[in-house]
């Protein structure tokens, strides 16, 4: 196990001295630490949105298609996809611009940009902000991964398959009986105009439909799904309302500085609107909560290590990682079986 140590993740660099660019986006927008937003997307405005329209064009054919097919997917998939779908995860709990100009980035992002990393448009916020937010893992969240044995592969595929069958059915129900028209609607409307449109799509130019569109849509669920089982796979069953028991916390790893610090999940559930660069700072702040909750906090690794991990099941390695706050656990072996009892299926008993 290891103790806590300095903290590397991002925080704001208050010496950091807006350029003529960025000056320029300072007056429409709320906060100057956000600027590292629109350096993101003007990057995928300048690279991945003209190669999107390219591919759909008669510019390239045979083997060079496919060539710089496999150069925009790997770019836009694997380089692109976590930085902006993290991005676009602070712009939907923070107003990034000004009142007069909000809405009109959001519908721009929502339905020109998502769609390039495999987001329909309006889901992730439907779901993200009306459901999980709401009910934080629990029994009533669609993506809830309570009822899973959380460190089984079958369970996982499960999982999977549910929320790709039933997750967007499941989130419009759930809505629909809560009275949230306005999120219903937009979820609804987002999910089918995209279905309508991809199909349309596939008649003009299927292999850049295939590529552009569906792929990275089913890829965006898979990774979407793995990150949130992860994040939930410890859970005290005696108490999972608990946000300091039925989440994880991520710390010192290249993924918070390339994701926008969302290694810090706990946080993000007690503070969501918390803004990132103010995470490390908050948990400091509450590492003697964190300790006496004998919260899961893991230094040096990231969601997709500790996924791996659990499917393996290398409890060993998962607590050579994990971090041992004011001596929460006696032992390794203490803490061992802490995790594993937490990765187990549970229901409320009330």
């Amino acid at each position: 196990m290891k103790s806590l140590q300095n903290l590397t993740d991002p925080v704001y660099n208050a010496d950091y001295q807006p350029n003529a660019y960025d000056r320029l986006w300072l007056k429409l927008m709320n906060d100057k630490r956000d600027l590292p937003f629109i350096h993101l997307l003007t990057l995928i405005q300048l690279t991945v949105f003209p190669a999107a329209i390219i591919l759909f064009t008669n510019l390239l054919t045979g083997w060079v298609w496919w060539a710089v097919a496999a150069v925009y997917f790997y770019v836009a998939q694997f380089y692109f996809k976590g930085r902006f779908g993290l991005m676009f995860h602070c712009f939907c709990h923070r107003k990034t611009f000004k009142p007069a100009y909000q809405s009109k980035f959001h519908f721009y992002i929502t339905w020109i940009l998502c769609p390039l990393f495999g987001h329909a448009p309006e889901g992730y916020f439907s779901h993200h902000m009306g459901m999980h937010h709401v009910e934080n893992n629990n029994e009533e969240d669609t993506s809830s991964t309570m009822h899973y044995q959380r460190d089984s592969v079958v369970d996982f595929i499960k999982y999977f398959l549910n929320f790709i069958f039933l997750g967007v059915i499941n989130t419009i129900q759930y809505l629909f009986n809560r009275k949230r028209k306005k999120l219903y609607t937009r979820l609804t409307l987002g999910e089918y105009v995209y279905m309508v449109f991809c199909i349309a799509m596939c008649f003009i130019n299927f292999k850049a439909t295939m590529v552009v569109f569906i792929v990275p849509l089913l890829f965006a669920r898979l990774v979407m799904m793995l990150g949130n089982w992860t994040q939930h796979s410890f859970i005290d069953a005696q108490d999972p309302d608990n946000l300091y028991t039925n989440s994880i916390n991520c710390i010192n790893t290249v993924y918070n500085h390339t994701c926008w610090n969302d290694g810090y999940h706990i946080i993000h559930h007690i503070r969501p609107g918390l803004h990132y660069t103010e995470m490390p700072a908050e948990f400091l702040k509450r590492k003697d909560e964190f300790a006496s909750k004998k919260a899961i906090v893991f230094d040096g690794i990231h969601y997709l290590h500790i996924f791996i991990y659990l499917m393996t099941k290398q409890y060993h390695k998962l607590a050579d990682n994990l971090v041992n706050i004011n001596g929460m656990f006696d032992t390794r072996e203490q803490a061992i079986a802490v995790m594993r009892e937490r990765t187990k299926k549970c229901y409320r008993t009330s």
